[in-house]
């Protein structure tokens, strides 16, 4: 008799020990992976109930709470939808949130460890644990004639605009077209939301897209600094000749290399400097062809390609030269040495490789973050400026590059770009894709050339122009100017 009821003892104890670890389980090692699943009502009713924090921009809200009278007690709020849309992203009840409101939604929701205290009189008080803010690095400025720029294009433009403090990383301005109205996604009306939803999926110009950070296109003649770059660092200098004429016979093929237009550069054999300046497919296809793909492909990657350069955005990009058979191999890599074939970027790369230069050959981390701050203002955390390549060029190439981009703005193919009284530096881009889309136009800049305060990238995906009017210099750079204007004001 004793026997069994040992035995039922025994697997009571067993039970309950290993309900014990369970619970021990459930609530410390997986509590911060349910709290975040996105089936959780429970926890996503009270979040969607609290005042969550602001992200602001020069001290005013892109992005806030304000109180409602419905069961959520709270309704997020985007005052400058569409401007700001590509970086804080939306909150939503039924699908989640992007932008800044997914990576930095610990403080924004007030379930930081940082803000434990505030949680714990919060709760004292019996409230709702209210949010941080979040500061962005945006000027004004700069994000309203990005955002103007692309808007002048007209209602069905795709494009990207980026722009960078060289000497820290700030970004100074993110804008895409065609952009969205994250309003729609936060609403409490939630049928509303996924009809919203719907529409906005089934868009095939992708207006939820980041095309600044999360998207990859070709570079085209933009991808000529990286290749130019890399010559330098290879015996040349801006005074070096270097083939021109019509176009550029490849090894192992009968194919050539035409330039764009058609034109020869100014001569069978041209100097470096003037190769940038009229953006000679002919020399840097030669350059290409002699340098190889392993040179190139070392100084893309230390300007950052081949890795996310920053963490303040999901799903941010990385840029991409592949390197091998069918991409860089044997005649390919003339075409991947001007930044066709296999080779694709972000503007927001492309906006980094300017700043690098600009900084004498350090690229610095790329940052949106500030400073995040407590609901009682104190400074939680505030980015220190990170150099994530410290050689991409040596200062004396980095000078002698600059001067060759300011010869392309003063005289070449840049023109469009130039300020009054300001020395720019610059490189057009014309990007070629399949025959049934137009080509991409660039521009990629910095200023004032001799003391860069912004760099700035701008890509035209679509402008609804004849394809024979597309051009870096003609579409991009107007708006790439006008960037540098706003910030240098």
């Amino acid at each position: 008799m004793n026997q069994p009821i040992r035995r039922m003892a025994v697997a009571c104890v067993v039970l309950f020990l290993a309900l014990l670890l369970n619970a021990t389980y459930l609530q410390f090692w997986q509590a911060d992976d349910l709290n975040t699943r996105a089936d959780n009502k429970r926890v996503r009713d009270a979040e969607f109930s609290r005042e969550r924090g602001a992200i602001l921009v020069n001290g005013r809200s892109i992005a806030e709470s304000r109180p409602t009278d419905n069961e959520y007690e709270y309704q997020r709020v985007y005052p400058q939808p569409h401007k700001y849309a590509p970086i804080t992203g939306y909150y939503s009840y039924i699908y989640g949130r992007s932008g800044i409101e997914q990576t930095q939604n610990e403080i924004l929701s007030g379930s930081d460890s940082r803000l434990f205290v505030n949680r714990v009189i919060d709760m004292l008080g019996n409230q709702q644990p209210a949010g941080g803010s979040v500061s962005l690095t945006i000027r004004p400025a700069a994000q309203n004639a990005a955002w103007d720029g692309l808007a002048a294009l007209g209602g069905d433009a795709k494009g990207a605009v980026v722009a960078l403090e060289p000497s820290t990383g700030k970004i100074l301005a993110m804008a895409t077209s065609p952009s969205y109205d994250p309003n729609r996604l936060a609403s409490h009306d939630f049928r509303s939301v996924q009809r919203a939803w719907e529409r906005l999926s089934d868009n095939p110009a992708k207006p939820t897209a980041n095309r600044a950070a999360q998207e990859l296109f070709p570079p085209g003649s933009t991808f000529k600094l990286i290749t130019a770059a890399a010559a330098l660092d290879n015996g040349y200098d801006p005074d070096s000749t270097v083939p021109g004429g019509y176009r550029l016979e490849l090894p192992q093929t009968d194919r050539t290399l035409p330039n764009d237009g058609g034109g020869n550069c100014g001569g069978d054999r041209i100097t470096l400097s003037r190769a940038l300046q009229v953006s000679c497919n002919v020399s840097f296809g030669a350059l290409g062809v002699e340098l190889g793909p392993e040179v190139i492909a070392e100084q893309a990657e230390a300007f950052g390609f081949g890795e996310r350069p920053m963490s303040d955005l999901p799903a941010v990009a990385a840029s991409q030269f592949p390197t091998g058979e069918g991409n860089t191999d044997g005649p390919l890599i003339a075409y991947a040495a001007i930044g066709q074939q296999s080779v694709q970027t972000s503007p927001l790369q492309i906006a980094m490789v300017a700043a690098g230069i600009a900084n004498g050959g350090t690229v610095m981390k790329p940052y949106l973050v500030d400073e995040v701050t407590s609901p009682d203002l104190e400074v939680l955390d505030k980015t220190e400026p990170e150099a994530l390549r410290s050689d991409a060029m040596s200062p004396a190439n980095a000078r002698a590059l600059t001067q060759m981009m300011v010869a392309t703005v003063d005289s070449g193919t840049g023109t469009p770009a130039q300020i009054p009284g300001v020395a720019v530096a610059g490189k057009t881009g014309t990007a070629q894709r399949g025959d049934d889309q137009n080509p991409l136009a660039w521009f990629v800049s910095f200023a004032p050339a001799n003391d860069p305060k912004v760099a700035v990238a701008v890509m035209i995906e679509d402008a609804g122009v004849a394809r024979t009017d597309i051009a870096g210099g003609r579409l991009a750079a107007p708006i790439a100017k006008a960037v540098m204007e706003a910030v240098l004001r």
